[in-house]
């Protein structure tokens, strides 16, 4: 194993609710607290898996919704306590990651840092590590907030964009622009192009940088955090964050600083990356029989059925289909989802119509 820096940090983000995975991913227990893959290892673990060879395990953090603190203690038992920051209120990354930077520069000015979704899937995870290595090395010899630009392979509409510019070293290029999730049509000649990544939401920087840009280009959010500067890294830290952050003006990173700021850089990687945003996105990484069905956690007897996703959270259960083509089948003991894959950009809709009828209930 490399030699570990110790003012290398990783922050994940853990707090999300995964809608686009229910009746799965429920308000209680989100997506990234399922094991998916079958593995015995849910998406936060692997998150958690693929970062200790990198980082030093007690520079670890997670930054989670308060309501999820026993999920993180249960299935991340070696993350030390005071490493989770449990955020009161929902606020989109930009106060997510400002907190975390504000918290680490504290307890290390000289830190650098990686921070990280909970919730994708790397599967090349070696090529993951000299990726994250090469680009830590990047940030703490440059000004730079780098971010991690997967090369792409199908004109996918669901993803945001980077366009590069001049080479600053090899792999490593200035940001031209960022696309948020283009139509098909924009999608096909980006992907033509060659001029294009996809945003994977991963980002490395020094925690002095990405304080300073968020200064800089969302001075609303650091005014606040201004005020608290002196109680980070101490005991009086949490009692601020419960007193304040719901006030915090909710952005993404992206929003706030990436659009705005003329240092970004993108590291082009290709280190098998999906973000397990939707059912079909499972389908496509998930093992399937010869009928291209997958069988998630059931038994199934399937005639004439091609290209779905069975999904049920009673092991014991038996599914038997005909006559589906291309389905969701979601079965999560009080809810049963069934869908096409075409459609499923119609389930957060779902969630919403299921919240009017029925309240909190099926949440």
């Amino acid at each position: 194993m490399a030699t570990q820096n110790s003012h290398r940090y990783c922050v994940i983000m853990c707090g999300g609710v995964g809608s686009r995975f229910w009746p799965y991913s429920r308000e209680n227990c989100p997506k990234q607290f399922i094991d998916f893959l079958g593995t015995g290892r849910s998406l936060l673990q692997m998150s958690y898996d693929r970062i200790l060879p990198i980082v030093p395990k007690e520079n670890i953090l997670v930054v989670t919704n308060e309501k999820y603190a026993p999920l993180i203690r249960e299935q991340l038992p070696d993350l030390l306590p005071e490493n989770i920051l449990l955020e009161p209120a929902r606020r989109n990354t930009a106060p997510c990651i400002a907190w975390a930077a504000f918290h680490i520069a504290a307890i290390d000015p000289a830190a650098s840092m990686i921070v990280t979704p909970s919730d994708h899937l790397i599967t090349r995870e070696n090529i993951f590590e000299d990726c994250v290595r090469r680009g830590f090395e990047f940030v703490e010899k440059n000004d730079a907030l780098l971010t991690l630009g997967i090369t792409p392979i199908r004109p996918e509409t669901g993803y945001g964009y980077i366009q590069v510019g001049q080479e600053a070293e090899p792999g490593i290029l200035k940001v031209k622009t960022f696309t948020e999730k283009p139509n098909l049509e924009l999608a096909k000649v980006f992907l033509e192009t060659g001029e294009f990544f996809w945003n994977s939401g991963i980002f490395l920087w020094r925690a002095s940088t990405i304080i300073d840009a968020l200064r800089k280009h969302d001075s609303d959010l650091t005014v606040r955090f201004d005020r608290g500067a002196s109680d980070f890294g101490t005991p009086r830290e949490e009692a601020f964050i419960r007193e304040n952050f719901a006030s915090f003006p909710a952005n993404s990173i992206d929003y706030a600083v990436m659009e705005k700021a003329d240092n970004v850089y993108v590291e082009c990687v290709n280190f098998g990356w999906n973000d397990l945003g939707t059912w079909s996105a499972l389908h496509d990484n998930s093992p399937k029989n010869e009928q291209n069905n997958v069988a998630q956690n059931c038994k199934v007897l399937a005639y004439d059925s091609t290209g779905n996703i069975f999904a049920v959270r009673d092991s014991e259960k038996l599914v038997v289909a005909h006559g589906l083509k291309d389905y969701i089948v979601a079965d999560a003991g009080d809810v049963l989802l069934i869908c096409p894959k075409s459609e499923e950009q119609r389930i957060k809709q779902m969630v919403n119509d299921v919240k009017i009828a029925y309240l909190d209930k099926y949440l």
